[in-house]
């Protein structure tokens, strides 16, 4: 079968298209006509027009660059089709937007199941099984599950999961590419990884419950930044926690007013069952600093807030070391992958309060109340050790429920990239 040809103009579209149209076609596909004004959305749109046209088979034609080519695939949301990439321009690696593409739609296909087929022991299995695959030699795996967090003293995830039947799970996951079992941890990656949240007692709306099965977007992320970084061959050792749990609504579920003490002794009223991600994580990012890493990563689909400050188009970053938040900005950019820092600051961690315990997870407004994004972020850095490198992602772009003029429908894989950078 012949290849949908797609190739890259810059100048107007010919008679008899409309000279503004952003694309034309021909006998053998389209061609793109980028104005020059925003080259990556331009694309986007083009690629969101053709998608329905496209059979099985694309060839990029002329002088695209790799970013263009890859953001043109992501924004079809088709992975039924066979790409030949365009070498013209002599930058381009076709062995890494493979490897590229690989890492995004394992993240998507992940996000994408269905709850049913996605329990929090799935979701930590299939993990591991595809990691596993990618560097058997460098990569051990530990689950720990069920009433076994108790006993490691993972109360979080545990308090979270315990009104499912399908029992909540901690992955901790070594790649260590080293050869050495005491080399040191370069970073550790946290993910939050709700499979479904129903909000708990503190119960979604049916519309607002649809979606949920993205609240595992933090894991799939995290998940893949690594094996793109394992594709391409990263030296440095790196841990993976996932925390995996379904949040619903039994007779031996958690509930408002409860108090879960952790690990480190900070003790916890729950205010909000709706409020659960960061609940989590705090068993992640606890488990993180003990490995003593060089920095640590986390990336959850947390709060409605980042997403009602910064949309859909970027992610929220939040961290005590800007220098950090500068640097994955910069190379978001290079990614098409926006990011946007938000404030956190050391006072943060006390919008919270509870007169029955050291901090709220929440404070029992809507949302949180105000500053909902950061106040989220100064619970989690609790249980940060102090002065430790740490970036905290609030994934606001990450799953999209119906498609847009820019993108498909369902999970974004936006960050994977810039992650994995950090990584090499």
């Amino acid at each position: 079968m012949s290849n949908f040809t797609i190739a890259l103009s810059t100048s107007p579209a010919p008679s008899p298209f409309n000279p503004k149209s952003l694309i034309s076609t021909s006998d053998t596909g389209v061609s793109v006509h980028l104005t020059g004004a925003n080259d990556v959305r331009e694309t986007q749109k083009a690629a969101r027009l053709v998608s329905s046209l496209i059979h099985e088979h694309i060839a990029f034609v002329g002088q695209w660059s790799g970013l263009l080519q890859r953001v043109f695939v992501l924004a079809l949301g088709r992975d039924d089709i066979s790409v030949k990439w365009s070498t013209q321009d002599s930058t381009v690696n076709t062995q890494q937007l493979n490897q590229e593409l690989m890492a995004i739609e394992f993240a998507r296909n992940l996000v994408n199941q269905s709850p049913e087929d996605l329990s929090p022991e799935s979701l930590a299995k299939q993990v591991a099984h595809h990691l596993e695959g990618l560097a058997p030699e460098h990569i051990s795996a530990k689950h720990i599950v069920g009433d076994a967090l108790v006993e490691f003293g993972w109360h979080g995830i545990f308090e979270v999961g315990r009104g499912s039947d399908r029992p909540p799970v901690l992955l901790e996951l070594d790649y260590n590419p080293t050869g050495n079992p005491d080399a040191p941890v370069a970073v550790a990656l946290v993910g939050k990884g709700i499979t479904f949240d129903s909000g708990g007692y503190s119960i979604k709306s049916s519309e607002g419950m649809l979606d949920m099965k993205c609240d595992m977007g933090g894991a799939a992320t995290v998940s893949a930044a690594l094996s793109l970084a394992i594709m391409q061959q990263s030296q440095k050792r790196i841990r993976l926690y996932l925390c995996c749990a379904e949040n619903l609504i039994s007779g031996h579920a958690y509930k408002l007013g409860d108090v879960i003490t952790y690990k480190n002794g900070v003790t916890v009223e729950i205010v909000n069952t709706d409020a659960e991600g960061r609940l989590v994580l705090a068993d992640g990012l606890m488990a993180a600093c003990e490995a003593q890493p060089g920095m640590i990563i986390d990336a959850a689909t947390l709060t409605g807030a980042a997403v009602m400050a910064v949309g859909t188009d970027y992610n929220a970053i939040f961290t005590p070391q800007t220098e950090l938040a500068h640097k994955l900005s910069l190379i978001g950019q290079k990614h098409a992958e926006p990011f946007w820092q938000l404030p956190l600051e050391p006072w943060h961690s006390e919008m919270c309060p509870s007169p029955f315990a050291d901090t709220a997870n929440s404070r029992p407004q809507k949302g949180g109340g105000a500053g909902g994004a950061s106040n989220a972020a100064g619970f989690l850095a609790r249980f940060v050790t102090p002065d430790m490198p740490w970036l905290h992602l609030d994934l606001a772009g990450a799953y999209q429920r119906n498609a847009s003029a820019l993108k498909p429908a369902g999970a974004s894989g936006m960050g994977v990239l810039s992650i994995a950078e950090l990584l090499y």
